[in-house]
């Protein structure tokens, strides 16, 4: 899996929001986007994204800006990834959705590396879920 600068940005302004976000005050997407170096028009996409998700509100006017909707220890990259990304699959017949391109193998269930790339997407799964917002913000 190679996380797309949709991912990478998406994680950045939300690290971001993490950090700046104190006692419900907003953060604008102007601040962020000139920390982060993340295009405004570019980062208000990815908010509206995270916004339906729930992952973030928004507040409206002068004062206004985002802040996170859930604590920092509640949202994991994993979780972030997943709204941000899609599935963390890494081939398309780990998902429960019929795959867009053939492997070249009819039937799943005779593939002999399917079980290998499960594991691995399991295993990465687990790991990107198992660090919080609240961790990365106590790196900074």
């Amino acid at each position: 899996m190679k996380v797309s600068t949709r991912g990478r940005y998406g994680i950045k302004a939300m690290v971001d929001l993490a950090m700046n976000c104190e006692n419900e005050k907003c953060v604008s997407l102007k601040s962020i986007a000139q920390r982060q170096g993340i295009p405004e028009n570019y980062l208000e996409q990815l908010m509206a994204v995270l916004k339906k998700a729930e992952v973030v509100k928004s507040i409206r006017g002068a004062q206004g800006g985002y802040i996170l909707n859930k604590k920092p220890e509640d949202i994991s990259v994993g979780d972030l990834l997943k709204i941000l990304e899609g599935s963390l699959a890494l081939v398309d017949c780990l998902e429960n959705q019929p795959p867009k391109k053939k492997c070249g193998n009819a039937n799943c269930s005779e593939c002999v590396v399917k079980d290998a790339w499960e594991v691995i997407s399991d295993k990465l799964a687990e790991a990107a879920h198992s660090i919080s917002l609240k961790d990365l913000i106590k790196n900074e």
